[in-house]
């Protein structure tokens, strides 16, 4: 990568990273300081855990769109100030309606968008996989990280602190946009990363995409609705004060990872994709079954989260990579720009719902509620096409026109191992889907090579 690529990754994956670990960091906590705010009930509770993921499902996308017009980091500059106003908002409340709109305003900042076209504006087609990846790693590490930083700062800051703590990391990532980020010379629009409207019906028809958006939807309905319960349930059946909490999050979310690695490699590398997905659904549901039973021992929870999160991360690397190899190849970043909406809108419904179930009928029927809710994922992930062992590959291309572009693109699909080519001209895009095991890269390059004019392919500019 050039230094302009490297500096974009970093920059924009810290950014990504501080965010999200100031919205999930109230996440293991929640429920047990909310008693210090008026009015508080369980159902309101969760709709406060649970208020970003509605703004963030209905703007993300309008705000990727936005940055097309008036700039990638306008857009996320203003998300970051809206995060860090919401975060103010939330830590001056006396009342649990104040914390509610304090995470509404709080998820109105949605930049996830905005972020990943930035990424793809600055940098080259053949790095852009990669820097999306090391983005994807640190949403991951900020999610595991919030597990348990959010005990530790709410033990010393309480629940103020806490979502001061928030507003920091928000202006922090602030200035990392300012003083790290490149501000890109060229702003195009990338298939790969950003939403095409005029083709949502070619997504939203689409049997197996909206298999896996109801499927993340559900994953994360039941990891806010489990993040209701479990808190208070370590606290009142197993007596632990709130930072001893991260003394069983910690090992767990180490653990996980560490289990989940095997079945990620069973499900990439030997073509078990179908196999590990339902295996790991299957885990979140008796993880959840567990957690019913024996959610008032300690032995019983700590099992029970193992469980839950070996499944958790599998699918969070699963379902991905599923999009990917699904979606048709020019239409990527429309299937993932409705998937992450799917994503924040289930942790609205996680958090309304397993509020109202508990405060109706109890902690032990929010597991019971999130075990059926995986068994219905389970039934509706069975009609599952299982995906072809195939890669997305971006490959710059210098054709004149359309029909220039559709011959390159015929050509493409005649090679062995190319499952799917879409040349787009104005782009000056190749999009391919691959599979490595047959393709021959030189000659896909060569091929490419010869519809190029004589001129020397253009080098992004370093910063």
């Amino acid at each position: 990568m050039t230094r302009t690529e490297k500096r974009a990754a970093v920059g924009l994956a810290l950014i990504f990273a501080l965010r999200m670990l100031g919205l999930f960091m109230i996440l293991p906590v929640f429920a047990l300081f909310a008693g210090e705010l008026e009015g508080a009930t369980p159902k309101l509770v969760g709709l406060a855990i649970g208020a970003y993921g509605f703004t963030q499902a209905l703007l993300q996308i309008p705000f990727g769109l936005l940055s097309d017009h008036i700039g990638r980091k306008t857009v996320i500059a203003a998300g970051l100030l809206l995060f860090a106003a919401g975060s103010v908002v939330a830590a001056e409340a006396h009342d649990i309606w104040q914390v509610i709109a304090g995470r509404a305003l709080q998820g109105s900042g949605a930049i996830a968008a905005a972020i990943m076209a930035l990424a793809a504006d600055l940098t080259r087609e053949e790095q852009r996989t990669k820097v999306m990846a090391m983005i994807g790693m640190s949403i991951g590490l900020a999610f595991a990280a919030s597990m348990v930083a959010g005990p530790v700062v709410g033990h010393w800051l309480g629940l103020s602190g806490l979502f001061w703590s928030t507003a920091a990391l928000a202006v922090l990532g602030l200035i990392i946009l300012v003083t790290v980020v490149p501000t890109p010379t060229v702003v195009r629009f990338h298939r790969d990363a950003e939403v095409q409207p005029a083709r949502f019906t070619s997504v939203l028809t689409h049997a197996d995409l909206l298999r896996l958006d109801f499927g993340i939807l559900c994953l994360h309905a039941m990891l806010t609705a489990t993040f209701i319960a479990v808190p208070l349930a370590l606290k009142q059946y197993a007596g632990l004060p709130p930072l001893r909490h991260s003394y069983v999050y910690l090992p767990v979310m180490a653990a996980s990872i560490v289990l989940m690695v095997p079945l990620v490699i069973a499900a990439e590398k030997r073509h078990k994709m179908k196999v590990v997905f339902l295996t790991a659904i299957g885990l979140i549901a008796l993880a959840q079954l567990g957690l019913l039973r024996y959610h008032t021992e300690l032995a019983g929870i700590v099992a029970g989260l193992l469980v839950f999160f070996t499944g958790f991360n599998l699918l969070e690397a699963l379902l991905p990579s599923l999009i990917s190899k699904t979606a048709p190849v020019d239409l990527k970043g429309t299937a993932m720009g409705v998937y992450s909406s799917s994503q924040f809108f289930g942790a609205f419904l996680g958090g309304a719902l397993g509020g109202w179930v508990h405060e109706h009928y109890g902690l032990a029927a929010v597991f019971a509620a999130c075990a059926a809710l995986a068994g219905l994922w389970g039934l509706v992930a069975l009609g599952m096409k299982p995906p072809r062992p195939v890669s997305s590959l971006l490959l710059h291309v210098e054709v004149s026109d359309r029909r220039q572009a559709q011959k390159l693109a015929h050509k493409l699909r005649k090679l062995p191992g190319v499952v799917e080519a879409v040349v787009v001209p104005e782009e000056g895009v190749a999009y391919l889907k691959i599979d490595k095991q047959r393709v021959n890269r030189e000659r896909l390059e060569a091929l490419v090579a010869r519809f190029a004019p004589s001129s020397p392919e253009p080098q992004p500019m370093e910063s």
